[in-house]
């Protein structure tokens, strides 16, 4: 029998991110959005859950996999790195240069906030437009009880 080691302390369930992406594909299919994928990604940036809806082209994982990265490596939404930053193209290269080019500033990409407005982990959406990809996070996040957040009040 092998030893026992030392568990970490999960913040975000397996089971939320199957919540959330259950959630953003209900909220997609009621509103006739394109197919999509969607990335759960801890407070670490690393996988909780991913899915790729059917009909849903392959470089969709990493888009809707660097929107999370780039919410979260901000501490804000993807959409609002992006904007905040339009006419800084200089920073956007250095933090895609930085991130190893697994932030993706385009919206989509939304914090996922415990009870404190602590960032626990983030969502990628991508398939359809970037309005309705930011949407179909957010659906996830309510359906799985959580709270999200764009950019500090």
């Amino acid at each position: 029998m092998a030893g026992k080691v030392y568990r970490s302390k999960v913040l975000l369930s397996r089971a939320s991110g199957r919540q959330i992406i259950d959630g953003a594909f209900a909220s997609a299919r009621d509103k006739g959005m394109e197919p999509l994928t969607v990335v759960v990604l801890d407070g670490g940036g690393h996988p909780v859950a991913a899915e790729r809806e059917d009909g849903c082209a392959p470089l969709r994982y990493p888009v809707a996999q660097g929107k999370a990265f780039a919410a979260l490596g901000n501490g804000l939404a993807s959409g609002v790195v992006g904007e905040r930053n339009a006419e800084r193209p200089a920073f956007l290269s250095s933090v895609a240069a930085a991130s190893g080019g697994r932030s993706v500033p385009v919206s989509g990409g939304v914090l996922i906030l415990d009870a404190s407005e602590c960032v626990i982990g983030a969502v990628g959406v991508s398939g359809a437009s970037s309005a309705e990809d930011e949407q179909a996070a957010i659906a996830g996040i309510e359906a799985a009880g959580l709270a999200w957040g764009l950019e500090p009040g």
